[in-house]
């Protein structure tokens, strides 16, 4: 598997296909197999004339773990993405995220608009500015001995899904409490990316779509039916509406 140093941190990436390039970012405690491949999202975008590029987030995956929250900020994490398009001699991309993926897109999309030919923000609305999802009890239960001590019904859903994919925990809970950066409203009215706001119709995690859409200037809405955020990701409506979303962009 390839991977690159940014600093001291080791980054792990898959690159697959040919054409234009879009980068996948994932949510929080998953991976690059978990977002992207598993659900099929890279053999999908492949087939589909693109170039696809996964990474492991910080802390995630078969990246580099680290167990300080200072090394978590959304803007530490969004250099680790430009680093790797620099490694692979990319100089703009598409780029699709996943909740926490999606706010790191956003915050790209803001700052270094130049590096980004479109923004999908898969798995997040409103909750870009107004915050929500997991917070400190995801912490709490991603600290706590087992999982039969979490009672917080948030925080079991998230600690499950970490044991469940066999995650290191203290590097998540340090992510999770150094990333909780949101966007401001103005900031989010500034970007001017074309950009797909993609979000399940029963995802209580990730804040309207609808809300978001009249915030960021000329974005595209896309409800995924019947899907909440832990099963949105690999919906065929999804891989359906990014696709023509690609293929209308400027």
């Amino acid at each position: 598997m390839p991977s690159f140093h940014h600093g001291a941190v080791e980054i792990a990436y898959l690159d697959e296909g040919e054409g234009e390039p879009i980068i996948l970012i994932h949510g929080f405690a998953s991976s690059k197999n978990v977002n992207w491949v598993y659900p099929g999202w890279m053999a999908e975008l492949t087939k589909n004339g693109r170039r696809a590029i996964a990474l492991d987030l910080r802390g995630h995956g078969d990246s580099g773990k680290l167990y300080d929250p200072a090394e978590y900020g959304i803007g530490t994490m969004a250099g680790d993405i430009t680093a790797l398009m620099d490694h692979l001699n990319i100089r703009r991309a598409d780029m699709m995220g996943y909740s926490l993926g999606a706010r790191i897109t956003g915050w790209l999309a803001y700052r270094q608009p130049e590096r980004l030919r479109s923004a999908i923000f898969g798995g997040l609305g409103i909750g870009l500015i107004k915050g929500g999802g997991p917070g400190e009890n995801v912490a709490t239960a991603l600290d706590a001995p087992s999982l039969d001590d979490v009672t917080d019904p948030v925080g079991r859903t998230f600690r499950a899904f970490a044991d469940q994919t066999r995650s290191d925990r203290k590097p998540l809970a340090a992510c999770l409490r150094g990333s909780r950066e949101l966007m401001t409203e103005q900031q989010a009215a500034a970007i001017r990316v074309p950009a797909l706001i993609a979000v399940g119709s029963k995802d209580e995690i990730a804040g309207s779509a609808d809300q978001l859409g009249k915030v960021i200037p000329g974005s595209q809405v896309l409800h995924i039916p019947n899907r909440d955020h832990m099963r949105a990701v690999g919906d065929k409506v999804y891989k359906t509406g990014v696709l023509e979303f690609l293929l209308r962009r400027p």
